[in-house]
């Protein structure tokens, strides 16, 4: 090659939408990156944008690892993929590469039972849970809680499989719905916590061991969709208490120490119950998925993209600080109540042109949608700035007012 340097090779687990600005981030480092792509559905839109794209399932571990070794990667990354984050732990310490934390911690973080219990042993603020691996067994266990209850997959994302239960009716189809919902085939149920305010959840990044960018949000949902557990819509900052943001910040911080992780973004779900406790619910070393990275970095100027990016290939990462925001900065998940196929969307002139900053739209009319079960159906984003949180919350609960979703 006389003397001229190796372009330097990352390959990104997953295919879907949210990873272009992974790809775009390193295709923007100086000197350029070698994106590779894969995962099992060759047709993914991702795989436009990468470099380089193999046909490997990303819940293959040993597969994804004999693919990086024949590759030769400098760095792998599951961005905003749930699926894919133990396998890049994995194939990261077997190669000796950058990874978040070590493979044993990521599998802690990414099956919901063995978080539970790790928060448990370990003082956090936890609800009673147990975990099961057959319906029977399951089917008994209901009778250890007092309704309600969640019952959830261990391993899935975007509120797949994820079932308030309030009637004892109810249970079984819940139990049904969660085991389908899991790769692995195991559920968790789960002590329900009434939530005192809005549910928060957001992206932030630690830096060599320290929480250094931690942001909250506040949760909306469509109390109308089949799947209500789904968030609808997110609004920046948060309208938690200081005093409890405050107490979740050291929790987070507390987990980063146990659990050894290094630098990452972190995906988060907490939220503050009825009974004045702050609860972590969900720690992911990964990009959220729906954009919160890219709504974050507009609303802060803060791009942890790059940063995440760029720490997959062992490059330097900013210095960063806690958000600071200059208005209320809301992401709307647009969604159907119903399957069918698309006609039109129609939002309200007068309030596209005072508040949306960017509309990003995935279907167009004759597409066949389904309804709103999970993140996963979701038919866009829209990216929205308003003065005040009060401003934000009047137009994200009442959405039926500016936006209409028509189906055939």
């Amino acid at each position: 090659m006389n003397g001229e340097k190796r372009m330097k090779k990352l390959l990104l687990l997953g295919g879907s939408k949210y990873l272009l600005p992974a790809i775009e981030a390193a295709h923007n480092i100086e000197g350029g990156v070698h994106v590779i792509t894969c995962d099992y559905l060759p047709d993914n839109v991702a795989h436009k944008y990468s470099d380089e794209y193999h046909n490997v399932s990303i819940v293959d571990k040993e597969a994804v690892l004999n693919l990086a070794r024949e590759l030769k990667i400098d760095g792998i990354l599951s961005f905003a993929t749930d699926p894919g984050v133990v396998t890049a732990a994995y194939v990261a310490e077997k190669m000796g590469l950058v990874s978040s934390a070590s493979y044993e911690s990521v599998r802690i973080m990414q099956n919901k039972n063995l978080f539970r219990d790790f928060l448990e042993k370990n003082g956090f603020n936890c609800p009673k849970h147990i975990g099961y691996d057959n319906k029977e067994d399951a089917m008994k266990g209901v009778n250890e809680f007092s309704l309600p209850i969640v019952i959830k997959p261990v391993d899935s994302a975007g509120s797949k499989g994820v079932t308030k239960v309030t009637e004892k009716q109810e249970i079984e189809q819940a139990i049904d719905c969660a085991f389908e919902n899991s790769i692995s085939k195991k559920i968790i149920i789960e002590q329900f916590i009434a939530l005192e305010g809005c549910q928060s959840g957001s992206d932030s990044f630690v830096k060599d061991g320290k929480l250094v960018f931690a942001s909250f949000d506040s949760q909306f949902y469509d109390l109308n969709a089949p799947n209500p557990f789904t968030p609808a819509a997110m609004c920046y900052p948060s309208n938690m208490p200081m005093e409890k943001q405050i107490e979740l910040r050291a929790e987070i911080q507390r987990l980063v120490d146990l659990l050894g992780i290094r630098t990452t973004i972190l995906n988060i779900e907490c939220r503050v119950g009825t009974d004045g406790k702050a609860y972590l619910m969900e720690v992911s070393p990964r990009a959220g998925g729906n954009r919160v990275t890219e709504i974050l970095r507009l609303a802060t100027g803060t791009d942890l993209i790059k940063n995440d990016v760029r720490n997959a290939l062992g490059l330097s990462v900013e210095d960063m600080t806690d958000p600071v925001y200059d208005g209320s900065y809301t992401r709307v998940i647009l969604h159907s109540y119903n399957s069918g196929t698309v006609k039109d969307i129609v939002i309200d002139k007068q309030f596209e042109e005072k508040y949306v900053v960017e509309k990003d739209i995935w279907v167009k009319p004759g597409d066949k949608v389904n309804a709103f079960t999970g993140a996963n159906q979701s038919l866009g984003i829209l990216f929205l700035k308003f003065p005040t949180w009060e401003i934000a919350k009047q137009y994200v609960t009442n959405m039926d007012s500016w936006l209409k979703i028509v189906l055939n």
